[in-house]
């Protein structure tokens, strides 16, 4: 009576997992939402169902691949909505954020599992070429998705998710299977790898949304181009090493020196550093883009200021000119153009949105501060800003350096001092089609020691290229009229461009 009993439960349990697989088969057969977020809580369920349903072997790493697949192309269609939200991220997106970053965990941890449950460790040789490698790269993928989207919104990486991929690295290289290409995927788990370690070694803080998806899509083009070095060599500009034991991204031997007593690995940027410059130069002289095989992005002023400041920082040491202090007073903080123009102008900012924020630490170069109240408006890295602390006369004119944010409560800015003051300017330019335009811009002062020239500040693309003389008009009391050349560009973002200055002296 008991072994009937047993039996019967036993097949009323398998029936049941059967039913299960089916179930998630039959959902993989319907047509999608219309909006891509209501698809998350679906897919996490059918995931979460999966590792506990029966099913065969191959009915299992059906259901595991359609997931896999169709959680993928809801990623891809939610991507685009993370390129425009503004710092700090919105509750309501955020919620959406979390729900895709548990649901790229579930599918890193789950693709390595094997359909009969059999983790990657304990793969039969002869399986190996036909499903570890997928497995490893899927795994890969993911957690390399996890990062990309937490560049996107300016949040760190969570708990775990570095080491994580690191150790599946390790997994394919142990494997001998990191430089294969799995059926259906577009390149080798070790390419997928190191477009991500690339991302993260390219400060992605200091990066606009878009700018982190242009690099995303750089790195995946030329990740190729990076030397793997022994971590006792990164001792070079341009080198890092990685700690797969640590939940950290690689680290500039810059910044810090490998430790010599632990096994690391390290890779080196020059190779792919030189071919920047290279592309850099060929963007300069006017090629297109697309000819040396460079997203349309890339031939922007915000392009080629985010491919001049990467090549800039593995060029050089990235030492610290300054040591900073810690602080905890207040700043009052505006930005954008036209806002700095008014205050520097008139004085006054009745009209303007101020926040408050609190100076964590200085250096006589620059802030890190932390907001405390107002409203930040459309800030971003990139942008142009003005701080004034307590009864100080003058604005420091600032340059947002890079932002982290881990809620939406939370932001936290880097700011690089431009100068100590700005004087408003008009620039008329000739336009064919709408006569002479006027905008509005700044001049920030030459520094002694520090530079010898003036600079302007101006809306990022406003100046066409080839145009070396401007005409600026400044009212100090009296209307002043000053014929200048630009010299050099010196910063390009996706809100400005800061370009040397100097007098015209022959105008005509």
């Amino acid at each position: 009576m008991t072994n009937t009993t047993f039996n019967a439960t036993g097949t009323a349990d398998n029936l049941a997992k059967h039913s299960g697989i089916r179930t998630i088969l039959q959902w993989l057969a319907e047509p999608p939402a219309p909006h891509p977020a209501d698809e998350l809580p679906s897919l996490r369920a059918n995931l979460k169902a999966w590792r506990d349903v029966g099913g065969t072997p191959q009915q299992r790493a059906r259901a595991l691949d359609g997931l896999y697949r169709r959680s993928c192309s809801v990623i891809d269609d939610l991507l685009p909505s993370l390129t425009d939200l503004t710092l700090p991220v919105p509750a309501k997106a955020r919620r959406v954020v979390r729900s895709v970053l548990d649901l790229l965990q579930m599918l890193a941890d789950e693709t390595l599992l094997l359909p009969n449950g059999v983790g990657v460790d304990r793969v039969d040789p002869i399986e190996r070429m036909t499903t570890l490698d997928l497995a490893v790269w899927r795994s890969l993928n993911a957690l390399a998705r996890q990062l990309l989207i937490g560049h996107l919104i300016a949040a760190p990486a969570r708990s775990g998710t570095w080491q994580q991929l690191h150790q599946t690295f390790a997994v394919a290289r142990a494997q001998k299977l990191h430089t294969l290409v799995p059926e259906g995927a577009a390149s080798s788990p070790q390419h997928l790898y190191h477009a991500a370690v690339l991302l993260g070694c390219a400060q992605p803080a200091s990066l606009t949304a878009r700018e982190v998806l242009f690099l995303a899509a750089y790195f995946d083009r030329f990740a190729d181009d990076i030397e793997p070095i022994a971590a006792a060599a990164a001792v070079q500009p341009g080198t890092f090493w990685i700690d797969p034991q640590r939940d950290l991204p690689a680290i500039s031997c810059s910044r810090r020196l490998a430790p010599p007593t632990v096994a690391l690995d390290g890779l080196s940027c020059a190779r792919l550093t030189a071919l920047l410059k290279t592309q850099i130069a060929q963007l300069d002289d006017g090629t297109p883009a697309q000819a040396i095989g460079l997203p349309d992005f890339a031939g922007t002023p915000a392009g080629l200021g985010v491919l001049r400041r990467l090549a800039g920082r593995w060029s050089d040491s990235g030492k610290r000119r300054f040591q900073r202090r810690r602080q905890n007073h207040r700043t009052t903080l505006s930005s954008g153009i036209d806002g700095l123009w008014q205050l520097c102008q008139t004085g006054e900012a009745a009209d303007l949105e101020l926040s408050t924020w609190m100076i964590t630490n200085e250096s006589p170069d620059g802030y890190a501060v932390m907001h405390v109240s107002g409203k930040t408006g459309a800030l971003s890295v990139g942008d142009i800003a003005a701080v004034r602390t307590g009864g100080e006369q003058n604005w420091q004119i600032c340059l947002v350096r890079w932002a982290v944010s881990e809620n939406p409560e939370h932001l936290e800015l880097g700011l690089q001092i431009l100068a100590p003051r700005a004087v408003p300017a008009i620039l008329a330019q000739p336009s064919d089609a709408l006569g002479t335009q006027h905008l509005r811009v700044l001049i920030l002062p030459e520094i002694p020691l520090l530079r010898s020239s003036q600079l302007l500040v101006v809306a990022s693309g406003a100046l066409p290229k080839q145009r070396q003389k401007l005409i600026l008009v400044i009212e100090k009391g009296n209307l002043v009229v000053r014929e200048v050349k630009r010299t050099n560009v010196d910063e390009q973002t996706g809100s400005v461009d800061i370009l040397s200055i100097e007098p015209d002296e022959n105008p005509f």
